[in-house]
């Protein structure tokens, strides 16, 4: 079973989005770095750097509910769906029967069913579960608040050296998908590092951390001196925010291509190929090994992301059965071997691992063999983090139409990662006229994950 990796389109300059870093040459007045990194050093803003991580397997499209680990056995076949349920390690959770990872791992899982909210438009409701802020007509409007990892970004405050806060893998790219996974106003130094993937099918493409083979590291650094003499003169000139953040992203970026940091957390090579079949030798299954090792390595967020453009994402309107069978044994998969190798490793209780995506699926199935949209009810997956597990959070009506009780809106759930990674959810952010923004507009942490 495969899922193919295809090579998204890089984003606009305008969002200073990059794929990767390559430094491409050293001009008088300053760096020329293609593909850029950005990230801040340091914000000031906690007494220190919090002891968890976050991984975010990012189901865009909406996944349905009903055939994973929603199942309703004893409802009609139009509702029920294709699939059959098996029990699993959590008492009183079935899964759907090509989720047997899931199965093994459940009573390391908590599983939140009674996930609701109003925006059926990808964009919007994407804008809202990363955001925690609601947006009509988001595709025109663009992103208007920072996504969580953007937010982590700025809250943490000492990264470890040569390493970004925030990665998106394979990357975070702009397409009609939306994702919504950017600082929008916070500066873009807490722009997410992009990871690349490779055109052939299960192969991986990290971040290229190199330097022209004509240039030694010595010569660079001393351009590098030279360089920084003439942008002091230019910021004497006047001191502005944008000058502030070219200078972030340009130590940043020095750090990556003089360190081995990074360039060793992005070598997949030095993983047991053991390891690389359990995961999966797919592209999902290397994304997310690739993920454990940027957290393992000091990374605070790393959002995979579980979409192949112009191939395959969950947006399953029409054969969801054949989608399914395609796509369910991969993620499961890849999601098994991440929960158990964490607990192998002692990681448990430092990252925190979330699947979900912006909605749920209709409760019948069409006449086009799919599920249309569906916000009233979606679910959320999260295991480790400290958080307890071992359980099922609400639940939905007989037909999986919307909460039959505990209903939990998406900011509940950022509010709850906000207290995963230390940080306080009723704090604030300066938007760019500096007013102060709460990280949600409306949601509280939710007390099962912390009783």
């Amino acid at each position: 079973m495969s899922i193919k990796s295809g090579v998204p389109g890089h984003a606009s300059c305008a969002e200073n989005r990059r794929s990767f870093l390559r430094v491409g040459s050293l001009a008088l007045g300053g760096f020329s770095l293609s593909h850029v990194l950005q990230v801040r050093r340091a914000s000031g803003e906690t007494e220190s750097r919090p002891p968890r991580s976050v991984i975010l397997l990012w189901m865009t499209g909406g996944p349905s509910h009903i055939d994973m680990v929603d199942m309703k056995p004893e409802a009609a076949a139009e509702i029920r769906g294709p699939f059959q349920p098996i029990e699993t390690s959590l008492p009183g959770l079935q899964v759907c029967n090509l989720m047997p990872g899931h199965a093994r791992v459940a009573k390391h899982l908590t599983v939140i069913r009674s996930l609701t909210h109003s925006y059926s438009v990808h964009d919007d409701a994407q804008h809202l579960v990363q955001t925690g802020y609601p947006q009509l007509n988001a595709r025109q409007a663009g992103q208007r608040h920072p996504c969580q990892a953007s937010v982590m970004s700025y809250f943490r405050r000492d990264e470890r050296l040569g390493m970004p806060s925030y990665v998106c893998v394979p990357e975070d790219y702009r397409t009609h998908a939306g994702f919504y996974q950017t600082a929008s106003f916070l500066s873009a130094r807490h722009n997410g590092l992009n990871s690349g993937g490779d055109p052939k099918l299960g192969n991986y493409r990290p971040p290229e951390f190199a330097l022209p083979a004509e240039v030694t590291v010595s010569r660079f650094q001393d351009r590098r001196e030279l360089s920084q003499s003439l942008d002091f003169l230019r910021r004497k000139v006047g001191e502005m925010p944008q000058l502030q953040d070219e200078d972030d992203i340009r130590q940043q970026a020095v750090e990556l291509v003089t360190g081995r940091n990074a360039r060793d957390a992005f070598d997949l090579s030095a993983e047991p190929e053991a390891l690389k079949e359990r995961y999966g030798r797919h592209a999902w299954g290397q994304y997310t090994l690739q993920a454990r090792r940027l957290v393992e390595a000091g990374v605070g967020f790393v959002t995979v992301n579980l979409y192949e453009k112009d191939v395959d994402w969950w947006d399953d309107h029409y054969d969801i059965e054949k989608n399914l069978r395609r796509r369910l044994p991969v993620f499961d998969q890849a999601f098994s071997a991440l929960v158990e190798d964490l607990h192998e490793r002692g990681l448990q209780d430092e990252v925190l691992v979330i699947a979900c995506g912006e909605f749920g699926r209709a409760p019948r199935i069409d006449a086009g063999a799919g599920r249309a949209h569906w916000p009233k009810a979606m679910h959320a997956v999260l295991s480790g983090g400290g958080i307890r597990t071992g359980q099922i959070i609400g639940s939905t009506t007989k037909d999986g139409g919307e909460p039959l009780d505990r209903p939990l809106s998406p900011g509940d759930l950022l509010a709850s990662i906000y207290r995963v990674l230390g940080i306080n959810p009723e704090a604030t952010i300066p938007d760019r006229q500096n007013r102060s923004v709460p990280l949600v507009q409306q949601g509280t942490p939710i007390k099962e994950l912390f009783g």
